[in-house]
Formats: C-alpha cells, sequence, structure tokens
C-alpha cells in the first residue's frame, strides 16, 4: 500500500481543479483491504473512497484520507444458461475493458463504451448510456465493509439500482468499497439501436447489419464529437440527470413548451432532457469566470483553466435555479460533490 500525506488531487479528478488530501492511500492488492479498518480507522463522515476521478467535483479539500483502489485483474467463465460471466476488479479502466470484452467475442456492454471511470464506480452510478444502463448486465458485486471489516456478495437485485443510483451512493453511500463486478455477457449479438442518433451514426458509417464492435465504434464517434475530452478540457461528463418527473407534470410542460423531449419511462412517470431544459435558459457555451457550460453538450460544465471547484458549483447553482424559475423543474447533480459541511 502507497501512503502520501498532504497530497494533491488534481490529477486525480477529471475536472482538474486542485485540492489536497490529508492522506492518500493506494491499495496495490486484497490484502491492503483490512488495513483500512486495522491501521487507519476509516470514517466515511471522514474519508473518502475514489476511483477514476471523473464523477467528483472537489469545492473543498478533504481533510482525512482518500483511498484509491487501484487492484486489477479480470477474467470471463462460461454459466451453465449458455452466457459468460465477465468478472472485473475495481481497478480496472471501465473503456478498456468494454474493448477487451469486445475482443473476447462478447456483448452487452458496447453501448457503454468511451465512459470514463473504472469498473468498480460502475455500479454506484448505475452507469447508463445509448439505451443502456449497468443494470442490464450486472450480476454480482463483492464489496468490502469499511465497518465490519468483511467481504460480502450481492446479486443484482440486492445493490438498489436506479437511474443514476444504487444502494452504494445513497442508502449505504461510504459504507462498502467495492472489490469486484461481475456481468453476463453473451455470445450471440442483439444491438440495442433504440437510442436516437445511434442508428443514423451507424447508417453514417455504412453499416446495414452492425456487429458488437460496430456498435461500439458509432457510440466513440458520437460521444467524442458531442463531448470536451477531459484531458484537453477539465470536465466530468452530464454534470445533471436528467429529471425525473410525472406524466401528468410532463404533459403540462409539453403544452407550455413547444419541442420539449419528454421519453415515458413507465404508466406513471416520464423523463425530460436536462440539456434542453439548460440551453433553453441560455446557459449553453455561456461562461462565469473560469467556469462554463460547454458549446458542444449543455449538460456538460466544463474548467476553463484554473476554475477551483468552487467556482463550478457556483456556475451549476445558478444554472439549477435558472431551470426551477423558468421550468419549475430542480436539476440533481450526478457527480459526488465535496464541499464544506453545513454548520
Amino acid at each position: 500500500m502507497k501512503q502520501t500525506f498532504d497530497a494533491s488531487l488534481k490529477d486525480l479528478n477529471s475536472f482538474s481543479v486542485e485540492a489536497y488530501a490529508g492522506r492518500l492511500l493506494e491499495l496495490e492488492s486484497a490484502d491492503d483491504l483490512q488495513s483500512l479498518i486495522t491501521d487507519f480507522h476509516f470514517d466515511a463522515a471522514r474519508d473518502l473512497i475514489l476511483g477514476g476521478g471523473s464523477n467528483i467535483l472537489f469545492a473543498e479539500n478533504v481533510e482525512g484520507t482518500v483511498v484509491l483502489n487501484r487492484v486489477m485483474g479480470r477474467q470471463i467463465t462460461p454459466a451453465s444458461d449458455g452466457t459468460f460471466i465477465l468478472e472485473a476488479c475495481a481497478g480496472e479502466n471501465w473503456h478498456e475493458l468494454v474493448l477487451w470484452s469486445l475482443e473476447q467475442g462478447l456483448s452487452g456492454i458496447e453501448n457503454l463504451s468511451l465512459i470514463p471511470g473504472l469498473a468498480g464506480a460502475a455500479p454506484m452510478q448505475n452507469i447508463g448510456a445509448y439505451g443502456v444502463e449497468l443494470s442490464d448486465v450486472l450480476n454480482s458485486v463483492q464489496a468490502f465493509d469499511l465497518q465490519s471489516g468483511t467481504i460480502h456478495e450481492f446479486r443484482r437485485e440486492e445493490c438498489g439500482l436506479a437511474y443514476r443510483d444504487s444502494r452504494f451512493k445513497s442508502a449505504d453511500a461510504g459504507r462498502y468499497l467495492v472489490i469486484k463486478i461481475r456481468l453476463r455477457l453473451q455470445r450471440n449479438f442483439s444491438p440495442q439501436l433504440n437510442y436516437a442518433g445511434l442508428g443514423e451514426e451507424l447508417a453514417a458509417m455504412g453499416v446495414d447489419k452492425p456487429t458488437a464492435k460496430q456498435v461500439s465504434e458509432a457510440v466513440i464517434r458520437i460521444r467524442r464529437r458531442k463531448l470536451p475530452d477531459p484531458a484537453v478540457t477539465g470536465n466530468a461528463g452530464s454534470f445533471f440527470r436528467n429529471p425525473l418527473v410525472s406524466q401528468a407534470t410532463a404533459k403540462l410542460l409539453g403544452a407550455e413548451f413547444e419541442g420539449l423531449p419528454v421519453y415515458l419511462q413507465d404508466e406513471e412517470s416520464a423523463k425530460l432532457s436536462a440539456a434542453w431544459l439548460i440551453e433553453h435558459c441560455g446557459w449553453k457555451g455561456r461562461c462565469m469566470g473560469r467556469a462554463a457550460v460547454s458549446s458542444q453538450h449543455a449538460l456538460v460544465l466544463v474548467n476553463n483553466g484554473n476554475a477551483t471547484g468552487a467556482e463550478i458549483l457556483a456556475l451549476a447553482y445558478a444554472i439549477r435555479k435558472s431551470v426551477r424559475d423558468r421550468f419549475g423543474i430542480e436539476l440533481q447533480a450526478e457527480p459526488r460533490i465535496v464541499e464544506a459541511k453545513q454548520s
């Protein structure tokens, strides 16, 4: 286990904002887990588990310990029902894992290509893109209980997966450190092409009957065109969740605001486009100090150069107020926000 005191977190978050941790611990093997209990006394109220840093905004320093799980490893085993279980340790890069699964002839997560971050964060956020969510393929999660020091296996239905949410992010936030994830994939490819723009991209590529690799390539092309590269411009991808409202509310808003995209979810609820709401409040491409809304996509807040986390958070609050005042909708942030605790 590597240990660093007064550690900079600037290179460990995709917003590239400067923040410091009182101590930084890097887990290098499963043997390091128990040390979090016996030697470092992990406390969720003070300490923080950090994955790839692609879904967090540091608006304040972390006075306690930041833990990086960098344990690697992946394997595939056949299941009795003809599917295959892809097991990946939490430290595996998610996008590289997707590409590797495709090289092994497996499908199921090709629509989730180019999502930044590590495998361990995937179930916490229930990552999703282009019509597919992790919940569609997740088999189980192995996690370390930071309170008791025991290891637990959670079946998919025990993970509390919801839209960009899970028990690991909400009900049990800070309690579990994800060790491994297991995904149920298949060799018989069944493309998911319902998401707007994906079929059009494949057509532009001259593809009529796509393979899983070609769907992955189409997703990558779209994402690179629509979203700024965090390596060039600091950002955490989509900053706000698409709001879920009742169908009655969606109908009223749709009647008042022509062109508002509405996506029915079930018999009672509907999802609205947060990007549309933000853009129609005039925020797309707009700067507020050193923070800005991307001109490529209204959901993406960017660091225009040495912005602080507090400046980006102030921009997010201003956007939320605009959307609330005009549409009566309260936007919720996707990234975890580290800010000063209210007394």
